[in-house]
């Protein structure tokens, strides 16, 4: 079953707007593509279109918050990361306002859009931000959970969403804690530390390593900050390296918050896989997974590559 992250963020936003009244959305003129409209739908009176105007956007949000409104503002991640950073950055983090960020449409699963549209910075500007909180949900279930858990956490939170169809790992009985990294597959030789649609092919580039006598450990790093040291910690005295992987670039990603950490406490080695300094293109999103890296093959192969340096 393949099911987009966008697709159940709109259905969890209606779930909880029945749940709690105090809940709002608003959106950027896109709550068709954002999937706010299904909660617009149901709580027209509750759902804003602010309109293409983003820096509104979360102006506006941080005013409900003000009055005790739980405000998830949506729109694409290029747009709600790029041209709201000043607002989201002094105006709701400053504060410590209760805002939520979802954005949609992250990363160059985008497709078609092309490089314009397919927002590979947006971790990298939001855990940036003093007190922000980073999410970046692995399936539609954790999504569904990452939004009740956010409603439920009493400050600013970032949350980034995919257009792309993708695997759902996880049942309902899925635990997600925000600030906790969870261990979704054990191993001894090496760790893969992924999040957002990578998880999935990490998992599957454990398998094919399994048959080729390497065990490999699977993060699934739902929450990039805060991060979650002690699991990193762990899985750095237990396998021989750590490898990350995200649909994001590899310069200030979940890649560089492992790297940045280990660092100073506990030197190891970091593979990344990401998008290396360059734009995105237009393209099939599934086949621009694989022409950037992003695929289980890829991820098998620097691992390969990374045992061999390490005898």
């Amino acid at each position: 079953m393949k099911k987009a992250t966008r697709q159940a963020y709109g259905e969890t936003l209606a779930r909880l707007g029945r749940e709690n009244k105090d809940v709002v959305v608003l959106d950027a003129d896109l709550s068709k593509s954002t999937k706010t409209a299904i909660f617009q739908k149901e709580f027209p009176e509750r759902h804003i279109n602010i309109g293409i105007s983003e820096a509104d956007l979360i102006g506006t949000a941080a005013g409900f918050a003000t009055t005790g409104k739980i405000a998830f503002a949506s729109t694409f991640a290029v747009f709600a990361t790029g041209r709201a950073f000043e607002q989201i950055r002094n105006t709701v983090a400053y504060a410590n306002l209760n805002v939520k960020v979802c954005a949609t449409h992250a990363g160059i699963t985008v497709g078609e859009d092309g490089g314009s549209h397919q927002s590979i910075e947006d971790i990298s500007l939001m855990r940036s931000i003093p007190g922000m909180t980073v999410l970046s949900p692995a399936d539609a279930t954790e999504a569904e959970k990452m939004v009740f858990a956010a409603a439920q956490y009493n400050g600013p939170v970032y949350i980034r969403f995919g257009r792309l169809n993708t695997p759902v790992l996880f049942d309902e009985s899925y635990d997600f804690k925000i600030g906790k990294i969870n261990t979704i597959r054990d191993g001894g030789d090496v760790t893969i530390a992924a999040t957002g649609m990578l998880v999935a092919e990490a998992m599957e580039a454990a398998k094919k390593l399994k048959e080729e006598g390497i065990s490999a450990r699977v993060l699934n790093v739902g929450t990039i900050k805060p991060l979650d040291k002690d699991a990193i910690l762990k899985a750095a005295k237990e396998t021989k390296f750590i490898l990350t992987a995200e649909e994001h670039s590899v310069i200030g990603g979940l890649g560089s918050a492992v790297s940045e950490y280990l660092s100073e406490i506990y030197p190891t080695k970091v593979v990344k896989i990401g998008i290396n300094d360059q734009f995105g293109q237009s393209g099939d999103g599934a086949e621009l997974m694989k022409f950037y890296g992003l695929s289980s093959e890829n991820i098998v192969e620097k691992i390969k590559s990374g045992c061999k340096y390490m005898e």
